[in-house]
């Protein structure tokens, strides 16, 4: 036997390409830097395992395999990919890593509700979106390299040819443009909460047009308060 454990596939990265092509920030978890990795490409991963069938030097071996990159972090992937794109200036928003609890768990949810396995499938998806998040996915022994393909040379082909159609293209780009308007919903939608509420809007049409009586705000404020929160 020989087994064969790959670090990852170019497409399992490339999932933000369409994204910022149509303009949307690239989104990075953490810091940027949270995981590393050194993706390989499927051609140059078959052809080290079909070599593996007869290389008796690999029989009897558990082997760890990854492409030519040294350590890319997520911030090195998006840079990579505006390169690919031809443009200069990435723009990234930053997103905590916690937030795929909230998501798997809002699916999860659902799924249990529904009995519906599209749910299910959905909730899985995001666990293994986490996964990405917050796993390095790396080799760092020259012995366990492999190849010449490179990342670039994957984004480049993408982006002039367009992506592979097994390629998991993730919801990122909702997520960073709802990032990029983060500042905005985090003004109106504490507004928009606290005028619903049924208190805040008696006290403000109670009030006089002379002024001797001032709408109670305490309610607006609370609401506020706890959206922001």
């Amino acid at each position: 036997y020989s087994i064969v454990r790959p670090t990852a596939f170019f497409k399992s990265v490339s999932g933000q390409l369409e994204g910022i092509q149509q303009g949307a920030p690239y989104v990075l978890f953490g810091d940027g830097a949270v995981t590393r990795c050194n993706p390989i490409a499927e051609s140059e991963l078959a052809e080290f395992m079909v070599d593996s069938i007869t290389d008796t030097s690999r029989h009897g071996r558990i082997m760890n395999i990854g492409g030519p990159d040294e350590p890319l972090t997520n911030q090195m992937l998006g840079e990579m990919m505006y390169k690919a794109i031809g443009v200069r200036e990435p723009k990234f928003v930053f997103a905590p890593t916690w937030i795929f609890d909230y998501i798997i768990g809002a699916l999860q949810f659902v799924a249990d509700i529904s009995k519906n396995e599209k749910w299910e499938d959905a909730a899985e998806t995001a666990r293994i979106g986490k996964y990405y998040a917050v796993q390095d996915m790396l080799t760092t022994d020259p012995a366990e390299k492999y190849g010449t393909i490179h990342m670039q040379d994957h984004y480049d082909k993408i982006a002039a040819e367009g992506q592979d159609k097994f390629t998991p293209v993730r919801a990122t780009a909702f997520i960073s443009r709802f990032l990029e308007a983060l500042p905005a919903t985090i003004t109106v939608a504490p507004i928009v909460y606290a005028f619903s509420n049924p208190k805040i809007v008696e006290n403000l049409v109670s009030a006089t047009p002379a002024g001797l009586g001032k709408p109670d705000l305490s309610f607006m404020v609370a609401s506020t308060h706890n959206i922001v929160l």
